[in-house]
């Protein structure tokens, strides 16, 4: 055996390695919390790589918590909402900023990117004042403003990078044909634009759905809270007790939902890819 073949095999199993050990470090501690979801309180504290028995109280406990089926509910309800503006508000700018020519076009992008690089402490007090003047405090629409704010610039910034990637001819014939701007936009480039559509779509969504710091300083009661406040506000029976069952059970029903959407984006995104492609 060469030593070309020997480097070869050494390579090959060093990257499988590799991505053996990103797999792991993805997966295991989701898996694990699927595991102890599933153990009974008497057996939360052994260390136990398998579920040896199926025991859905943790999941009961926390299902028939009015609580946090409400942050459910408001999560959905707060997630979605930001989808859809982020993406209306998001195509519209990239159709300026990607197929409108303009003085500064370039420094509005700029500025677009920077807003995104703030962290959310730093605007934390600021937004929080815009948000009681609006009289927006404890309310959906409060965390709507602020995660919206805060993933649109991202979706701009996605949006304008592939509105710029389509060709002139489209645009051209569409205007040969009578179509107005927004014809063009949503008859035109929406079918094309799908991929980037669902790509920054299901970012803007987990985002929002994962968002803690603002939806646990804009919100004050249990109504209104949103699922990752629900979450850590779990508690068990006295001040000494820590219930991993229920957390770990509550954060496996949010996951879920998100483990769902990927896939399902993956292969919108594929077909997208293909059925966009300009045809002869």
């Amino acid at each position: 055996m060469t030593l070309r073949r020997l480097k070869s095999i050494a390579l090959t199993i060093g990257f499988w390695m590799l991505v053996a050990v990103l797999v792991l470090y993805a997966i295991f501690p989701f898996y694990y919390a699927i595991v102890t979801s599933l153990k009974p309180s008497s057996q939360l504290f052994e260390v136990s790589y398998w579920v040896d028995s199926l025991d859905f109280s943790n999941y009961v406990t926390v299902l028939s918590q009015p609580t946090f089926l409400a942050a459910i509910r408001n999560s959905v309800v707060v997630a979605i909402s930001v989808v859809i503006i982020a993406l209306l508000l998001g195509l519209t700018a990239a159709w300026a900023l990607g197929r409108v020519r303009f003085r500064g076009r370039t420094t509005v992008m700029m500025i677009v990117l920077g807003v995104s690089m703030f962290p959310q402490v730093a605007v934390l007090s600021g937004l929080f004042e815009v948000i009681r003047t609006l009289d927006l405090y404890n309310s959906p629409g409060g965390l709507i403003l602020s995660y919206t704010i805060f993933t649109l610039p991202f979706t701009v910034w996605i949006l304008t990078t592939f509105m710029r990637q389509l060709p002139d001819e489209l645009e051209e014939a569409a205007i040969v044909d009578g179509a107005s701007p927004w014809v063009t936009l949503t008859k035109v480039f929406m079918p094309l634009l799908w991929p980037a559509m669902a790509t920054t779509g299901l970012l803007a969504f987990i985002a929002a759905w994962n968002e803690f710091l603002f939806a646990l300083t804009f919100t004050l009661t249990d109504s209104q809270r949103t699922v990752p406040v629900a979450i850590a506000l779990i508690s068990g029976g006295s001040q000494y007790e820590l219930p991993w069952g229920p957390i770990m059970a509550a954060s496996v029903i949010v996951t879920v939902p998100l483990v769902v959407l990927v896939v399902i984006f993956q292969r919108r995104i594929v077909s997208g890819l293909t059925a966009g492609a300009v045809k002869g």
